[in-house]
This record gives structure tokens, C-alpha cells and sequence, in this order.
């Protein structure tokens, strides 16, 4: 016998106050994954993306709101359910107070939904989907980012990278620290590429990543260039970090640098209108 799913209504039982339950999806803006901001400032999700007012009113004093991050794959992550205790009546900013509803802070950041969103808007009435959305995983423990994935399998933002390191999580620090490596740095906003190498003289790959998380740059000179007119901020909302190539530590680090050599080739990284090496 097939088991029942068990959706999100299950656990929140909101249904009974449907008139005035909306749920908010927070996904890829174009600028900054919302799964990474959660990580790094779980407020500005649940309070400033939340309760942020352009011009329309999505709620009204009393309402509840549940509040969704997109992960990977159809999934969503519940971060918060508050609700709506004042209307600031402000335009182009936070609008509202609210308070999180104590009964359901266990599941805060451990719940995560299966649900294919296909509707433009980003803020829906509960009742109209609750019954759609469900529970593929309870953690643990609060989500604290994806686990190391494979070296084939690496594509981290910006901010996924400085979460990795700041927190020092321990797979991926494993994984990094004792790797040569070839690796590509993809600019989304424009498909320009970046091909690095990271051998025993740059400290292996962990090493090499933690200069780019600092300066942006890690020492390239093109790199540099761009973060000169376009400002560091640019890096932080554009950069993805991959890996080509991997080699453990024994390897002659002229392998490296050959294979560093081809992939520019292949890529045509060093052409101008298409990537950012210069030599």
C-alpha cells in the first residue's frame, strides 16, 4: 500500500484561518540567491524581504504569513511564520511589524517542501496551495548549508563559498584543503569566464578560494581591473566557483598548469569578449 504524503497543512494546520493566511516564496531575484542571505542573515529574509512594500499592500493587520526560501530542485525551505501586528503605511520599504508565532518555531528552518512553482506571483493565499506542498524532510537541526557534493558536483556562489569558509564546515574544508586543482570562475551576468589553477605553491585550493572570498580578485589582474570600476559588490552577486579538474597532492603541480593551459584553450578564456584571463 502506497504511503500518504504528508503536506505542509499537516503540520501547520493554518486552514482553519484561511482567510487570512498567505504564503511567501522568495527565489533568484536575478541578483542574490535567497537560500545564501538566509544563511548569512536569516533577518533579512524573514523580516526585510518579507514585509518589503513597493507600491501594492500584500497584507493587512492580522494576517498570517508563511515564509518559503528556494532551494534546489523544486524544494523550499520554511524560515518563519509571523503575524501581521501593524502597517507602517511606507512605500519602498519594510511596511509592516510582525511577530513569529512561537507554536511553530521548531520547524523553522529544518522543514523542507516539494512544490513546482509555476505562477509569477511571489505572494498567494495558503489556502489555494497548502494542500500542493509537501514535506519532503524534517531535519535534525536548522539547515546550515548543503554538504560537500563531490568535486564534480561543485557550483557555489559568492556567498555559499563565504558561508563555507567563515563557518568553517567541516567536509568541504576537508575536501579543499589538500586538492590541486584546475577551476573555473563564471561571471552570470555576462557568461565570461575565469580559468585558475591552485597548486602546492598557492596552498592548494582552499587556500586559493579563501583569496578570492577576501579581496575578490585573488591576486588576477583582470579580476582586479573589473572590481576597480564595477566595485566588490559585483563580484558577491555574479561570481560562481566550479571545479574542472581535481588532483591530489602529490601530483607535480606542472600537470596543473598544463591542464590550466588547455582548459583556456578549450574555453577561450583568454579572449576578451568572453572571459577574464589575460595570459
Amino acid at each position: 500500500m502506497q504511503p500518504c504524503n504528508i503536506i505542509l497543512e499537516d503540520l501547520l494546520r493554518l486552514n482553519e484561518h484561511s482567510a487570512k493566511v498567505k504564503i511567501k516564496f522568495n527565489q533568484n531575484n536575478g541578483e542574490e540567491e535567497p537560500l545564501d542571505v538566509w544563511l548569512n542573515n536569516s533577518d533579512i529574509v524573514n523580516t526585510r524581504w518579507l514585509f518589503w512594500r513597493t507600491k501594492k499592500k500584500n497584507f493587512n493587520i492580522g494576517h498570517i504569513v508563511v515564509c518559503l526560501v528556494k532551494m534546489p530542485h523544486d524544494m523550499w525551505l520554511l524560515t518563519t511564520v509571523k503575524e501581521v501586528t501593524n502597517d507602517l503605511n511606507v512605500t519602498d520599504g519594510i511596511n509592516y511589524d510582525g511577530r513569529e508565532l512561537e507554536e511553530y518555531k521548531k520547524y523553522f528552518g529544518r522543514v523542507i517542501i516539494k512544490y513546482h512553482k509555476n505562477m509569477t506571483s511571489q505572494c498567494v493565499w495558503y489556502h489555494n496551495y497548502s494542500d500542493k506542498m509537501i514535506v519532503s524532510e524534517i531535519l535534525p537541526s536548522v539547515y546550515n548549508g548543503e554538504h560537500f557534493p563531490g568535486y564534480d558536483r561543485v557550483k557555489l556562489s559568492y556567498q555559499s563559498l563565504a558561508y563555507i569558509l567563515e563557518h568553517k564546515k567541516s567536509d568541504w574544508i576537508g575536501a579543499l584543503q589538500n586538492q590541486k586543482a584546475v577551476y573555473i570562475i563564471t561571471d552570470k551576468s555576462n557568461g565570461k569566464l575565469y580559468i585558475g589553477s591552485a597548486t602546492g605553491e598557492h596552498g592548494m585550493l582552499l587556500n586559493r578560494w579563501k583569496s578570492y572570498i577576501e579581496n575578490g580578485h585573488g591576486g588576477n589582474k583582470a579580476l582586479k581591473e573589473l572590481i576597480d570600476i564595477k566595485g566588490f559588490d559585483y563580484v558577491k552577486n555574479n561570481f560562481q566557483y566550479s571545479i574542472l579538474e581535481n588532483y591530489n597532492a602529490s601530483i607535480n603541480d606542472s600537470v596543473i598548469l598544463e591542464r590550466e593551459c588547455y582548459w583556456k584553450e578549450i574555453l577561450q578564456s583568454r579572449n576578451k569578449s568572453s572571459g577574464y584571463n589575460k595570459n
